[in-house]
């Protein structure tokens, strides 16, 4: 059996790790506050603002558009000018069709900040937006997700009775979570499926572990890991301490449905199996500049044979660590294409407390990848069908097996 470590992460129901990366995330949480003070605009009504910027722009639309709904709109005594404003920001940033920025006002701001430092109620599921499709990046192991049988890559029509043609991530994230006890129905339409089907959802407390491990066949090494949290580094850690009383000839890394997590322990990791100085990852901003990450590890296994596991569900630091293996010693990729998640968000807070999260750079792999929209297209592409799963058979790991011995034996 594999031995699965009792540090568990709590999550907050639908994982946001995703969409956000994490600065010392594996997904680089990206999650610095920006440091940036706003500025007090004053709108003349004229054609600009007073502080001389865009002075193309004509700002007069803008009150123009706001006096119309003060004066004609039936109920406008009921609102409240504020959301307002707020409304207006949100459209602002919902106009660069970027859905992993996002605007959110001072309520939505601070249940966010708590969600990402605690606990919650919800389905265990990380959610994201493909070609303008709310979709299963990854269920996790151990939720309600997976007990459902979400599967990496499953269209999300209807959350409940909304549809979610014209949701962001964060507000598809609202709708999912709720009390633990409580049922969710999610409308999903699955590659293969000719109708919709609802599939209702008990939410819960989400744990999930964080590092599956063993020894198979004697000698090689099976590693399984679910997310890249911070104590991702120490567990794997443990692993190999507790691994070198076996006679390892070569490993398996196992980054199916691994969503991400934090940057720094991705690349803490690739430190175990690439030469020290070697580029992991590097990211690249608006103005051109660039961050290198490179490993710093021991590099232990740096000349040990490898394969990796990959699939739909392998998103952010995943694409990170199995691209930057491929990249720098030609590591085996098995399985289906990755997610395709790899942009660095920022979290700005603006004077009131709301706060704006942005993309403000793009992860690129050591070969010149940009992972954003691209992903990982594994080396020896092998499905895993339901008929697999309900027969318990894993095709993919034994092509990786497979391939894996071919190496040890040359």
């Amino acid at each position: 059996m594999p031995k699965i470590f009792n540090n568990r992460y709590f999550i907050i129901g639908i994982l946001v790790i995703v969409i956000i990366a994490l600065t010392g995330g594996a997904f680089y949480f990206g999650y610095q506050k920006g440091t940036q003070k706003p500025q007090t605009v004053i709108i003349r009504g004229v054609n600009n603002l007073e502080e001389g910027k865009e002075q193309g722009i004509d700002f007069s639309i803008f009150w123009n558009a706001w006096q119309t709904l003060k004066e004609k709109y039936v109920d406008a005594d009921k609102v409240n000018n504020q959301d307002l404003v707020y409304g207006a920001v949100s459209g602002l940033v919902d106009s660069l069709k970027d859905p992993n920025s996002v605007f959110m006002p001072p309520s939505d701001a601070k249940k966010f900040s708590e969600d990402i430092r605690g606990q919650f109620s919800g389905i265990g599921a990380e959610i994201g937006i493909r070609n303008e499709q709310l979709v299963i990046v990854a269920p996790l192991k151990n939720t309600p997700a997976e007990r459902a049988g979400l599967r990496a890559g499953d269209k999300i029509l209807k959350i409940d009775d909304i549809a979610t043609y014209d949701l962001n991530v964060d507000e598809a994230v609202k709708l999912i979570r709720g009390e633990r006890g409580t049922t969710v129905i999610l409308t999903i339409l699955r590659n293969g499926w000719e109708e919709p089907k609802e599939i209702s959802i008990v939410r819960d407390i989400i744990q999930v572990p964080t590092l599956d491990w063993e020894i198979k066949d004697g000698n090689i090494l099976y590693l399984h890991l679910y997310n890249f949290y911070e104590q991702a580094p120490f567990l794997l850690y443990q692993a190999i301490v507790q691994s070198i009383f076996h006679d390892i000839q070569g490993i398996v890394l196992d980054l199916r449905d691994n969503p991400g997590g934090f940057l720094e322990a991705s690349v803490n990791i690739a430190g175990w199996f690439l030469e020290r100085g070697a580029t992991v990852v590097s990211e690249e901003f608006r103005s051109g500049e660039k961050e290198i990450f490179k490993a710093s590890g021991s590099g232990l296994f740096k000349d040990m044979p490898m394969v990796v596991l990959i699939n739909q569900g392998s998103a952010s630091a995943s694409e990170i660590l199995a691209g930057a293996l491929r990249d720098n010693r030609g590591v085996k990729l098995v399985g289906k294409k990755s997610f395709g998640k790899g942009t660095v968000q920022e979290m700005v807070e603006l004077k009131d407390k709301s706060v704006i999260k942005i993309t403000v750079a793009h992860w690129v792999l050591p070969q010149g990848l940009i992972i954003e929209n691209n992903g990982l297209t594994p080396d020896y592409e092998i499905d895993l069908t339901d008929k697999d799963r309900e027969e318990k058979r894993d095709p993919q790991l034994e092509k990786a097996m497979e391939i894996l011995k071919s190496e040890i034996s040359k």
